[in-house]
C-alpha cells in the first residue's frame, strides 16, 4: 500500500515519522529516499521519538550508524558513504538485519542490492515552497 503525504515544515516531518513510530512492533526496514536536506534526518529524529528515544536523533554521516534505544532500538544508518560491498560489510549491517531492532537507512538507494524485500520505502521529495515536502510511503500496511 502506499501512501503520500505533504508536510509543511521540519516539524510536520518530524511528526509524520511519530505517527509511523506508534505502529512499529521491530524488526522493520525504513529504507529512506531523497536529495541532501530532504528531511530523512527529521524523519527520524520523529521515529525515536515516538519509539521513546528522546529528541536524540542526529545525522550519522561519519559515524555510519546511530544507535537509539526507546520501546523498540532504532539503529539509524546513513549509507551515502557506501560504495562498495566490503564498505557496507564494515558497518555490521547484515548483523542488524537479523535482529528486532527497527533499522532506518539513510540514502537506501546506495545498498539496494542488499535491501530485504519487505521494507518500508520512504521517499522525501521537495515540494512547493522551501520546507514543503512530498513524502510517499511505499510497503506500510497500516494507516498513518
Amino acid at each position: 500500500m502506499t501512501q503520500e503525504f505533504v508536510t509543511h515544515s521540519p516539524a510536520e516531518t518530524q511528526a509524520l515519522g511519530e505517527r509511523l513510530a506508534a505502529q512499529l512492533a521491530g524488526g522493520e526496514v525504513i529504507a529512506f529516499t531523497g536529495g541532501m536536506g530532504a528531511g530523512k534526518t527529521a524523519f527520524t529524529r520523529g521515529l525515536a521519538i515516538g519509539l521513546g528515544a528522546g529528541d536524540v536523533a542526529s545525522s550519522p554521516t561519519f559515524a555510519l550508524v546511530n544507535e537509539y534505544q526507546g520501546r523498540l532500538i532504532l539503529d539509524h544508518f546513513d549509507m551515502y558513504r557506501i560504495e562498495t560491498w566490503e564498505d557496507l560489510e564494515s558497518t555490521g549491517f547484515f548483523d542488524y538485519l537479523e535482529s528486532d531492532r527497527v533499522l532506518a537507512i539513510e540514502w537506501s538507494e546506495n545498498i539496494e542490492g542488499a535491501l530485504p524485500e519487505k521494507r518500508i520505502a520512504v521517499d522525501i521529495q521537495p515540494g512547493q515552497g522551501e520546507d514543503q515536502r512530498r513524502i510517499t510511503i511505499d510497503g506500510w500496511k497500516g494507516w498513518l
